[in-house]
């Protein structure tokens, strides 16, 4: 596994070792003794989670508060996503930065995400699965969104248009707004 330290030092990008030939390919998309020697990191995992969404679907930028703050392992399993995450820990010196990756299933590029971060995806295929392992489990009365266009952030999505939002991403709240870590 190749890993590749972002802007933001703690946001890591994961490249496997593909395996492949005229059948097809074969890789292993987590192995806890290989994420921990090449990360550094000893996570635990407690939930893995699947969605679809056609193009122009943006989620997020989602995120839990402690107690149920999760770190997340993404992938994008079919389809093309451009994934980004912000930093939303006060005391860090990346602190309202955001770093972007476009996850493939092509290029089979995983994020690493730690606590203290809000994530979102912007889906750029026609359809994408995405795939994302957390190391808490779901907690709504934790869960907390930011705008996906703040003025603050200044994040540069890669948008023909308006993206599709749901109900609770169209009303989420401003980052000055948001209860950060």
């Amino acid at each position: 596994m190749n890993v590749t330290r972002t802007a933001i030092p703690d946001v890591l990008i994961l490249e496997p070792r593909v395996f492949g030939d005229d059948r097809g390919f074969f890789f292993e998309s987590f192995n806890e003794k290989t994420f921990r020697d090449a990360t550094g990191l000893d996570v635990h995992f407690v939930q893995d989670n699947h969605s679809r969404s056609v193009k122009g679907v943006l989620r997020g930028l989602h995120y839990q508060l402690p107690p149920s703050a999760q770190g997340k392992l993404v992938r994008a399993v079919a389809g093309e996503v451009f994934d980004l995450t912000v930093d939303i820990r006060k005391g860090s010196p990346t602190f309202g930065q955001w770093v972007g990756e476009v996850l493939t299933a092509e290029n089979k590029k995983q994020l690493w995400i730690p606590e203290g971060f809000a994530h979102a995806f912007l889906v750029l295929s026609d359809t994408a699965e995405f795939l994302y392992k957390t190391t808490n489990y779901y907690s709504p009365e934790f869960e907390r969104s930011i705008l996906w266009d703040d003025k603050d952030l200044n994040i540069d999505w890669p948008l023909d248009g308006t993206p599709i939002l749901s109900e609770k991403d169209q009303q989420a709240n401003m980052f000055k707004d948001a209860e950060v870590f």
